[in-house]
């Protein structure tokens, strides 16, 4: 898989048909991976892949929406193209998408690559991305029905049980911002949280303001959230920030039947209107 990676990114700048190819190459600590930037063929060389490469490269896409890139996609990071496409912020023609068949990330922890599989992609039911120009790897079926057993769990609490837990996890929340920095949904050039007219949000870090944070910031995921776990992997006090978003994921899925991610042109639930939609909540 990685000659064939590096053999298509050499390709590719050696046409001149992209300008840059966004991969992964192996970290300072040897063992782990980390987004790689090739401008030049030769730099192919350095491109790898691995249960180590959990990030999410859809992300870097946005600084480059005029400039034709090449971008090595995950499942979830196809989903994350798709998802800028769908929103307008990358023209296809820009994008070549060497897609990469993917069964599954793994935690790195002490300098060690765990066995077991990060939890996110324990949920996931997508192997191969959903979209691609190359694909690197033989496709695999996807597992058609979704286990959403953490959500049910915490559904299945009282709301008062539901609002200690939640009360005890924001209140953990230093506001660093570091899930918005690293999320591929986050791409405003000024975030609600930092507005001053209206002031939606208070500079201080305290319960009040982490729970307007947490769950707006969670609000506007809505629907369009591609489960690439990038901001709880991230968070320095360990919030389950995919909880979250995997409630709002399943509620999308059975009141829209929409999946955030999956297709390019289908507009998600929230930006659309239909007279039909009936989510026996009321009139």
């Amino acid at each position: 898989m990685i000659n064939e990676i590096r053999n298509k990114a050499k390709e590719l700048l050696e046409a001149k048909a992209v300008e840059c190819v966004i991969g992964y190459e192996r970290a300072t600590d040897n063992l782990t991976a980390r987004p790689a930037f090739v401008y030049e063929p030769s730099g192919a060389d350095r491109l790898i892949f691995d249960e180590t490469c959990v990030h999410n490269l859809s992300k870097y896409l946005t600084n480059r929406r005029h400039e034709r890139t090449a971008i090595v996609a995950k499942p979830c990071d196809s989903r994350g193209v798709n998802l800028l496409l769908n929103e307008s912020q990358l023209q296809r023609e820009n994008v070549f998408i060497i897609g990469v068949v993917c069964s599954g990330m793994k935690r790195v922890r002490f300098n060690l690559i765990e066995s077991s599989l990060l939890t996110k992609c324990q949920y996931c039911r997508q192997h191969t991305p959903v979209i691609y120009d190359f694909l690197v790897g033989e496709p695999v079926a996807e597992t058609t029905t979704p286990d959403y057993s953490d959500v049910t769990e915490i559904e299945n609490m009282t709301p008062v049980e539901r609002g200690a837990l939640w009360s005890e996890h924001f209140a953990r929340c230093i506001r660093c911002y570091g899930c918005r920095q690293v999320c591929i949904g986050c791409y405003c050039y000024e975030c609600f949280a930092e507005e001053l007219d209206p002031l939606w949000i208070g500079i201080r870090i305290a319960p009040q303001e982490n729970w307007i944070w947490n769950t707006g910031r969670a609000f506007h995921l809505s629907a369009r959230c591609v489960a690439c776990g990038e901001c709880e992997r991230v968070c320095p006090v360990n919030i389950p920030l995919m909880l979250v978003n995997r409630k709002l994921e399943k509620d999308s899925l059975q009141l829209f039947g929409f999946e955030p991610g999956v297709s390019a042109e289908t507009a998600p639930p929230f930006a659309t209107f239909k007279k039909e939609d009936n989510l026996g909540i009321g009139e």
